[in-house]
């Protein structure tokens, strides 16, 4: 449930009739449509708490204000939506329910998730691209626009905040959104939890959290004043065998987050997180002739290479806030980390003979860090200003090597050096930004950020025939946004925003050059984006929201795949694109512990103009005509919940129905994965003994048995475009939790 999550482990819903009809039919035979022709353990409460269908979020204009008076789309997911019943592994069990967010389970953890919002950010072959990721006010968003849904900890998450439109642009380099994460605090005393869960394809997860607050004193009443030192320390181990062959993975993830409030009204909050992910395997993409005989082989390359990824990330940082009075506070923001990625891919022995090529090993030894300083004014009275004013510097330092996959006659080993070079990105932003409520019925925010981005490489590996390939290049924008929001009623808003976004290439994008030569792709230039919103939101009754958002967003130089093979992909600058439709959703609460929540988005995303280009290994330019939709995004998607539960102790119960809409996955729509609608349901029962809770969940994801392709692939040179999801499957878990 958005925003107001007091329904525990809920999750349901039955929704339209064709898409209920279409989630409890046979499974069908084929996954993919024919090619076209021209074309934790979390502390419940023991009552339910009040119903907040106007959350306060902090993602649209870095004040604390209600979602309801903002005019822009934003929701929150709060804690026990993203924790109770879940497994906590992927972000997808969390923000599935967005409206305007596609979140793909790619069931590959060599590859992340694939996560768009508005369309922006389907073309990422590797990570979140185009949507910037935020934790406890530290950026997890490399400086390039890259970043990492694994970063985030989801079992000690107590909120996710999601923001889409022009606005996104005041957060910078990040044209389709933002997601921003919030750890939990510790409770007033110490609690100590653990989680054990286990499901099909031999997935367990385990967890261990501590909390709590420490140097507390009795007050001059005897109640017991909470101290300055707060905590909550989070330790989990994941591993599954993987619904596809090749696909095991097992994922070490630890979180601190550390607060003292100090007593002349400042406070020093320190995050760390760590991330350990060793030989993840990688069953790389398959044929719509390999779905159909068998959606759960890996591609027999994966073998042959045996294709894999070990990831290592480390990073900490610190956020120092003083409030100088009630309306003027001042936040300085630092952090630093370090990333270690080692990938085996399934490039060929023959490919690799010229003396351009990079190899089919990637190495990347990265360090980053930033630091940030922000100036904010909360006004008050009957026109109350707020304004904020920041500067912000991230810098990124990546040593690149490429070696042979192979040792002789053996395949998937590290072999000769083919490439050596450093790396290095460094941005430097200026925002300021306001929201002025000039009469009791009209307000208005602005904001402008300025963004400068510099990449630089230096090549050491010179050879005859491979030429230094040391360059630069420097990019620099003014993204203005606006809105306007008018209050018709006390519960009824209506708003309208405009801006315009500024989205580079990453590290991962400039890697390599679609004509197969050696160097950074400093052809790839940035995407320009003009974003316009309006919208209606309605608190129709005491317990109803409906939000509704038409949206329209034109882009400039898009950079889309223009070959992927063997785990390796490589972009280019395609024609405009537009991108043009409405986001829907309704939040309502019923008599007799009764909720339900349901979303619908419809996105028309389509090239503006005809362009060519030639693919490597390529006899002809491949001609991507006018009008072609972009691949990787659903023109509809829906989601629909209703749940039940009673209060503590006792059982709960819900269902879910997610929709998804073909998805083309080339840029010439001659394929596509089929649209699909699956459902899930889930019980659990909770109970408290003393200090002690206790809870168990059980659920069953996909409960039809849909067969279906959960993600593509784009452009995919040998074809493999599609990644099948599993069937029918089934996880149960146990929680406990002491109270010292």
């Amino acid at each position: 449930m958005l925003a107001n999550a007091v329904i525990a482990p809920y999750i349901l819903i039955l929704g339209p009739g064709s898409l209920f009809a279409q989630a409890t039919g046979a499974p069908t035979a084929s996954l993919v449509e024919p090619p076209l022709v021209n074309a934790p353990f979390v502390d419940a409460p023991l009552a339910a708490a009040p119903v907040m269908l106007s959350p306060v979020v902090i993602s649209g204009t870095r004040v604390e204000q209600s979602s309801f008076s903002l005019p822009m789309s934003i929701d929150a997911v709060e804690g026990l939506v993203i924790q109770d019943s879940q497994p906590r592994i992927n972000l997808s069990e969390a923000l599935s329910r967005v409206p305007g967010l596609v979140i793909q389970n790619r069931q590959n953890y060599a590859q992340d998730l694939q996560v768009s919002s508005r369309g922006f950010g389907a073309r990422s072959t590797f990570g979140i691209r185009g949507i910037r990721l935020i934790v406890d006010d530290i950026p997890s968003t490399m400086p390039d626009g890259q970043g990492q849904a694994a970063n985030i900890n989801l079992g000690s998450t107590k909120r996710i905040e999601v923001l889409r439109g022009p606005f996104s642009a005041i957060h910078g380099n990040a044209s389709g959104g933002v997601i921003q994460a919030f750890t939990e605090d510790g409770p007033p005393g110490t609690l100590l939890s653990g989680r054990v869960l286990g499901g099909s394809y031999g997935t367990t997860r385990g967890e261990i959290k501590l909390g709590g607050t420490l140097g507390g004193a009795n007050g001059a009443d005897g109640a017991v004043v909470p101290g300055p030192f707060n905590y909550m320390v989070d330790v989990s181990r994941f591993q599954t065998g993987g619904y596809r062959e090749h696909s095991a993975a097992t994922r070490y993830q630890a979180s601190a987050k550390v607060v003292y409030k100090f007593e002349h009204n400042a406070t020093l909050t320190l995050v760390a997180n760590e991330l350990h992910q060793g030989n993840t395997q990688d069953p790389l993409g398959l044929t719509r002739a390999q779905v159909i005989a068998n959606p759960r082989q890996a591609d027999i390359n994966a073998i042959t290479f045996n294709t894999r990824k070990s990831i290592d990330n480390t990073q900490g940082g610190l956020v120092y806030e003083h409030k100088f009075s009630a309306a003027n506070s001042l936040k300085f923001i630092g952090y630093a980390g370090t990333r270690r990625v080692e990938q085996f891919l399934a490039v060929p022995r023959g490919a690799q003979i010229p003396v351009t090529n990079s190899g089919g090993v990637v190495d990347l030894d990265r360090e980053f860090g930033g630091l940030g300083l922000r100036w904010t004014h909360v006004g008050s009275g009957p026109r109350p200003l707020n304004l904020t004013a920041g500067v912000e510097y991230d810098g990124l330092r990546e040593r690149r090597k490429g070696f042979e996959n192979f040792l002789g006659e053996t395949l998937g080993v590290r072999g000769n050096l083919r490439r050596d070079e450093n790396n290095i990105v460094t941005s430097f932003s200026q925002y300021t930004q306001a929201e002025w409520q000039f009469t009791p019925a009209w307000s208005v925010s602005a904001g402008v950020r300025n963004s400068e981005v510099k990449f630089k490489s230096e090549d050491f590996f010179v050879r005859e025939g491979n030429v230094n390939d040391s360059g630069g290049v420097t990019f620099r924008r003014i993204n203005p946004v606006l809105g306007i929001l008018y209050k018709a009623t006390p519960t009824l808003n209506l708003y309208a925003s405009a801006g315009r976004g500024f989205e580079t290439p990453t590290f991962v994008e400039l890697a390599y050059r679609p004509d197969g030569g050696s160097g950074l792709n400093f052809a790839l230039q940035p995407s320009r984006s003009n974003n316009f919103e309006a919208g209606v939101k309605w608190l129709a009754t005491d317990s109803t929201r409906i939000n509704l958002a038409l949206f329209e967003t034109r882009v400039s130089g898009e950079v889309v795949p223009a070959t992927s093979s063997g785990g390796r992909a490589t972009f280019q600058n395609a024609s405009d694109t537009r991108r043009r439709g409405l986001e829907l959703s309704l939040d309502a609460y019923f008599e007799r512990d009764l909720s339900t929540y349901l979303s619908y988005t419809y996105l028309d995303a389509i090239f503006q103009d005809q362009y060519s280009y030639l693919p490597a290994r390529e006899p002809a330019a491949v001609t991507v005509a006018e009008g072609n939709f972009l691949p990787g995004v659903p023109r509809n998607t829906a989601f629909g919940e209703l749940a039940w539960r009673r209060g503590l102790p006792g059982f709960s119960a819900a269902v879910e129905a997610i929709y998804r809409d073909r998805i083309f996955a080339n840029d010439t729509n001659t394929e596509a994965a089929k649209a699909y609608a699956v459902a899930n349901v889930r019980l659990a029962y909770m109970h408290q003994v003393g200090s002690w809770k206790l809870s168990g969940f059980a659920r069953v994801d996909n409960f039809t048995g849909t067969r279906y392709v959960g993600s593509v692939i784009i452009n995919e040179t040998n074809r493999r475009f599609y990644e099948p999801s599993p069937g029918r499957n089934a996880m149960v878990g146990v929680n406990a939790s002491y109270t010292f």
